[in-house]
């Protein structure tokens, strides 16, 4: 469906409205956020946020910062429990079966679903968190979404949430702010169609230039690769390809 034809964004639920009016003005009186370019995101209409990633709760950090509603997808284990599935319903959360393959077509068809229905989705070009606070090289899954659907790409930089929780904390920290940037957006369809690989590439290499000018953090200039699990993984990652 082209987005000139979407549908109006879909509700968000009570579970959501109440939960956000609750946990926004919450999160801002405790972490004292520094939000910069709100004026920067569109109101209405479909959005991709695309953010560096330094933290679990970056994913808290951008519903909370955004001055709309925003979806992302979760580890569907994170809604086994009521307590845990009412606070990421809350946030905006939405459950997906992470994984190659078939999950990660399912997962990009529910992205895409969302965009065609006008919402706006949050999501990380570099796959998984940097562990040592560093930029890494986007993969093109979110040039794709945004080339296939029309959809502007928002860049999210966000700083000092590696600080209120590392990876492997228990409980977020309260002795340091962190700060949103949300930059101006970016609309991708000068490099061509989605099909071709050197216009996703292009694309993605944009979308991380702008992160990195808003997040200023240093680039790794590789991928950020999850630690190979068997001898075939280990052959993939090192064989040219393109990482979605």
């Amino acid at each position: 469906m082209p987005l000139d034809e979407a549908l109006p964004p879909r509700r968000m639920g009570a579970t959501y409205v109440l939960g956000r009016s609750l946990i926004t003005p919450l999160a801002r009186v405790i972490y004292r956020p520094r939000i910069d370019g709100k004026g920067n995101v569109p109101r209405t209409g479909p959005v991709i946020f695309a953010s560096n990633h330094l933290s679990f709760i970056d994913s808290i950090a951008i519903p909370v910062a955004a001055p709309r509603p925003v979806h992302f997808l979760a580890k569907a284990s994170y809604f086994e429990k009521p307590a845990s599935r009412w606070f990421f319903t809350a946030i905006g959360a939405i459950p997906v079966h992470r994984g190659a393959g078939q999950a990660a077509l399912d997962a990009l068809d529910q992205q895409r679903t969302l965009l065609e229905e006008g919402s706006a989705v949050a999501l990380y070009p570099e796959g998984t968190r940097s562990l040592d606070g560093r930029l890494y090289k986007g993969r093109t899954g979110v040039a794709f979404l945004a080339l296939q659907t029309g959809a502007p790409v928002v860049p999210v930089g966000l700083i000092g949430t590696d600080k209120v929780m590392p990876v492997g904390a228990k409980a977020p920290s309260i002795k340091h702010r962190i700060t949103v940037k949300f930059g101006e957006p970016l609309d991708l369809a000068h490099h061509g169609p989605a099909s071709s690989g050197k216009a996703r590439r292009l694309a993605t290499d944009e979308i991380m230039s702008a992160i990195h000018a808003l997040s200023g953090q240093e680039l790794a200039n590789a991928y950020n690769e999850v630690p190979a699990q068997n001898p075939i993984d280990r052959i993939r990652q090192v064989l040219p390809h393109e990482r979605r």
